[in-house]
């Protein structure tokens, strides 16, 4: 899987554990049908913009930059958490309560995509 899938795979998982995890994460609505919506309306946004804007690393890397990239990307994860909370109840059924869910649910997202890119396999040296 290339760095692309990795991290596409990694904003999905941290998406699903915290919408499945965090309490003050609600998929509303009446029918099956709106939780999938909130669901994939989330995914687009929050796949969208982390592509856009990527921060964070393309391999594995010592841990101070992975620190670095880490708290960047959290602030990333944590303003476009931000955003669903706001666009949530405009397009869908999903509701964010508070800043806390908002903070809480962006390290998930980003804790996820971090192990996800440090799991890579090593690249390999050519030979002779």
């Amino acid at each position: 899987m290339d760095d692309q899938g990795r991290r596409r795979l990694g904003v999905l998982l941290g998406l699903g554990l915290a919408c499945g995890l965090l309490p003050g994460i609600t998929l509303g609505g009446t029918e099956t049908i709106d939780i999938v919506v909130s669901v994939l309306m989330a995914a687009v946004v929050m796949t969208v913009l982390t592509q856009v804007i990527f921060v964070g690393p393309s391999g594995r890397v010592p841990l101070p930059a992975l620190l670095v990239f880490g708290l960047a990307g959290f602030v990333q994860d944590a303003l476009i958490w931000w955003l669903l909370s706001w666009l949530g109840p405009k397009f869908a059924y999903l509701h964010v309560d508070g800043l806390a869910t908002i903070l809480l649910a962006a390290l998930i997202t980003r804790a996820t995509l971090l192990l996800l890119s440090q799991l890579s396999p090593a690249e390999e040296t050519a030979e002779d």
